[in-house]
């Protein structure tokens, strides 16, 4: 397992924003990071979105932050410009793929079906994306490592505190947290102390749980080695 990829499965977590204004993106990493969470990715559906990016990496506000919903190789450069360590797309998008690989950026491709997950791998994927998880739900994901025990398989789309842990527990590295923790309203209205309690309140609910069978098999339950998480 790479480097990006171990950390990830450590923080286990991408809070996932999408809101009509970002007023302060460093100040909105501060509040998820405070409560927790180490995995920021702002979407290109959120308007002036590389401006905020760029604002956050300046002030290094101690996440990793990504652009998601890239859709395009265009968006793709534009994020790298702006400082976006990893790059997420909601489908297999071999141009944003191509672009990330020749930066040397890891891309998280979205997929749904199992051909799908096999090309995003194929495309050179950090990681896939199973976007929306919940059309499934978590038992989908022991189905896909019985074929692809070796690709490593985010949960997006749905997830929420109470599903999260299972998702986990049936092997995925990682989950996303949307609106449940990043709710639209309170990242416009700059809401950081709220984004901080839900935060905190999406980590405990995977801290209670504990890793799952299925992580402990692949030692994804706890960071591996100095520097993990």
């Amino acid at each position: 397992m790479t480097c990006f990829t171990s950390r990830l499965a450590a923080d286990r977590v991408i809070a996932v924003v999408r809101a009509p204004r970002i007023p302060d993106a460093a100040a909105l990493c501060a509040a998820l990071l405070a409560g927790g969470i180490r995995w920021v990715e702002l979407t290109c559906t959120t308007p002036e979105v590389m401006d905020s990016l760029a604002s956050a990496v300046a002030a290094d506000p101690g996440v990793r932050l990504g652009l998601g919903t890239v859709l395009t190789a265009d968006q793709a450069r534009a994020g790298i410009a702006a400082g976006a360590e990893y790059l997420v797309t909601p489908g297999c998008r071999a141009e944003v793929a191509q672009v990330a690989r020749a930066a040397g950026v890891p891309v998280l491709l979205g997929a749904l079906t199992p051909t799908e997950v096999a090309r995003a791998a194929d495309l050179g994927a950090a990681a896939v994306k199973v976007f929306p998880a919940r059309a499934f739900g978590p038992g989908y994901f022991k189905d896909l490592r019985g074929p692809y025990p070796d690709i490593p398989l985010i949960a997006s789309g749905g997830v929420d505190a109470a599903t999260a842990p299972a998702y986990l527990g049936h092997g995925a590295l990682a989950v996303c947290a949307g609106g449940e923790v990043v709710p639209a309203a309170a990242v416009a209205a700059g809401d950081w102390p709220e984004l901080t309690r839900r935060a905190k309140a999406f980590i405990a609910s995977l801290d209670d749980a504990g890793p799952g069978p299925s992580r402990a098999r692949q030692g994804l339950g706890a960071p591996e080695g100095p520097g993990a998480g």
